[in-house]
């Protein structure tokens, strides 16, 4: 099943939306920043104080997050230039995400965001950066821009989603992503269908760079060699627990669940850098391993939904945020009228499981630059 031109994080501003369910996003972003700006810096620094500067933000959703990284770029790059008594740059922002994005959220949020950064900047530089954006409809695992235009990527977890679901030479049977009790083809369809992606998406952006320009990526992953490392894989199991259920009781087919798989990778940092190396386009200047918890999920400043109990908070929200994530895979595939169903079930599990063990992702954040 491919994917590039169909997966998008559920649109809207609802409340099962992408856009009110990303909080443990953002908290990644923030997370990274400190990489983000060693990077801006190095960058600046090697363009010998630019008039323009062309960034991309590849796998940029829709939401409150989409511009956030924008927003610190933007800041950043003024504070520096600042520092070094030259007039900030006028700077262009490529939006991109996959034809189903929600580019409407992103365009109509534009007019009130660009105000709040002019007051924010101004209070440091009264000589203001000039910014223009523009939405970029595609995948990131083709070319998007013209060639050596850009200065500066960033991708903050769209990376571990693949092109497609890999050619599976054997059903991966009561699973819907790697497991312990997946067939050793299943997992080497996946690792391989990693690589070529990766590679692909290297080789594209190598063309559209310029020389020392910057990439930063922040990718789901793992620290275990093991590709099915509870780490990695737990969520998803988690899952297909609720579908499996729902396949005893006869409300899904089991043919349905043994074809359905998701169509992600969360590499090790021994992964990523090997596939950098092995392209050879790029030089590493950092490689970061970082873990943020499910709880991450919940915004600590809304109020608690009635229908959820005390000490679930945690739960129901990560529950609300996966959803946001995995429902249009699987609307498209199981149809509609069994979401509601799936992941009801889905949030009574991982409740249960939340107040039982400590759980994490593990995030891969890679700082590097284009070979001169």
């Amino acid at each position: 099943m491919e994917v590039v031109q169909l997966h998008h994080m559920k649109g809207g501003n609802g409340d099962a939306s992408y856009s009110n369910n990303s909080f443990l996003q953002r908290k990644v972003i923030s997370m990274t920043k400190p990489i983000l700006k060693q990077a801006t810096i190095d960058l600046y620094c090697a363009m010998n104080c630019p008039k323009t500067i062309v960034m991309a933000d590849l796998g940029c959703s829709s939401g409150p997050n989409t511009l956030l990284v924008a927003a610190t770029f933007i800041k950043m790059i003024n504070e520096i230039s600042l520092e070094m008594g030259h007039e900030p740059p006028e700077i262009q922002i490529h939006l991109n995400d996959l034809p189903g994005n929600d580019f409407n959220i992103v365009f109509l949020s534009l007019p009130k965001f660009l105000e709040s950064l002019r007051n924010d900047v101004c209070h440091s530089n009264p000589s203001t950066p000039s910014c223009y954006f523009s939405g970029v409809a595609g995948s990131f695992y083709t070319r998007l821009f013209p060639k050596k235009s850009i200065h500066f990527v960033h991708s903050s977890y769209s990376l571990m989603w693949l092109s497609q679901v890999p050619q599976l030479e054997e059903t991966n049977k009561g699973n819907i992503y790697m497991s312990s009790t997946s067939p050793s083809s299943v997992i080497r369809a996946y690792y391989q269908q990693f690589q070529s992606d990766f590679s692909v998406f290297l080789k594209c952006r190598a063309d559209e760079m310029v020389s020392g320009g910057r990439m930063v990526l922040t990718i789901l992953g793992r620290r275990s060699d093991d590709p099915c490392s509870k780490e990695c894989c737990y969520i998803w199991e988690l899952l297909a627990m609720a579908l499996k259920d729902m396949v005893y009781e006869g409300l899904i087919e089991e043919r349905q669940m043994d074809s359905f798989n998701i169509p992600q990778y969360t590499p090790s940092p021994k992964e990523v850098k090997n596939e950098v190396e092995k392209e050879g386009s790029f030089l590493i200047d950092c490689l970061d391993v970082s873990e943020v918890t499910w709880d991450s999920s919940t915004d600590n400043n809304l109020i608690q939904p009635k229908e959820c109990k005390e000490g679930d908070i945690g739960g129901y929200n990560m529950a609300k945020c996966m959803r946001a994530v995995a429902e249009p895979l699987l609307a498209r595939h199981f149809g509609l009228s069994i979401t509601n169903e799936v992941f009801l079930r889905y949030r009574k599990i991982i409740i249960k499981c939340m107040s039982k063990e400590e759980t994490k992702l593990i995030n891969v954040t890679v700082s590097m630059k284009t070979k001169a």
